[in-house]
């Protein structure tokens, strides 16, 4: 039976590969998961809650030993040499802008899975991972927004007079885009999006933005959007 392992990611980054749900779903398919202590602290899931859904919690070279290793970020060299031979690697990897990287996993003989690589597409969309982080990107930056704005981005009226509501300008409507849209929308202000593809005049009307048609000589359009 092959071993999983969910390993904790370096000091600045507080996701974790596989939260206890996932790790219930593994163990349902017939895998062993080891946990490294500590990994999903900083995502709010204590190791106890790891245990309680089947896993084992052990330290860093057992979970970077397992046959195959599930991480966020790109593994360091010092991480990568803990990696066994013929193990596999899944997680966000950047292949195209880490050539350096590919080339220090098939000198320790691993298979790597590079989520961020996943095409766009139907089939793949329970595994697409970029659409997901680039909601999570849309929301965060209206709401550093708001922080730094220093006022209610909604219009307010008080017994001192009428402030106007926040104006708001997102540039592009991809994913993050759109949620960026949709979050500052929410929070009453005046939204305004442009976008050189004008077909997605629709769904930035329909979660309460105005769209602002670009002239471009040439239309930017890809296979996935």
């Amino acid at each position: 039976m092959s071993l999983i392992g969910v390993v904790a990611e370096q000091e600045a980054e507080s996701r974790v590969a596989a939260t206890p749900e996932t790790v219930k779903i593994i163990r349902s398919l017939g895998y062993d998961v080891v946990v490294e202590k500590g990994a999903g602290a900083k995502a709010s899931f204590p190791d106890s809650a790891y245990e309680a859904a089947g896993a084992k919690i052990g330290g860093t070279a057992d979970a970077w030993g397992a046959d195959i290793v599930l991480t966020v970020s790109a593994p360091s060299d010092s991480e990568i040499s803990k990696l066994k031979k013929r193990s596999v690697l899944v997680g966000v990897l950047s292949p195209a802008l880490k050539p350096e990287l590919l080339e220090a996993l098939a000198k320790q003989g691993v298979t790597a899975l590079a989520m961020d690589a996943v095409p766009r597409i139907s089939r793949a969309q329970s595994m697409d991972v970029l659409s997901s982080m680039a909601n999570i990107a849309g929301y965060r930056a209206v709401i550093e927004a708001a922080h730094e704005f220093g006022r209610f981005f909604t219009g307010q009226v008080t017994a001192a007079g009428k402030v106007a509501p926040a104006k708001v300008l997102v540039a592009g409507a991809g994913v993050a885009g759109l949620a960026a849209i949709g979050s500052a929308s929410s929070l009453g202000a005046i939204v305004r999006a442009t976008d050189p593809r004008p077909e997605v005049a629709d769904q930035v009307k329909s979660i309460g933005g105005e769209y602002l048609l670009v002239e471009v000589e040439e239309q930017m359009q890809s296979s996935d959007g």
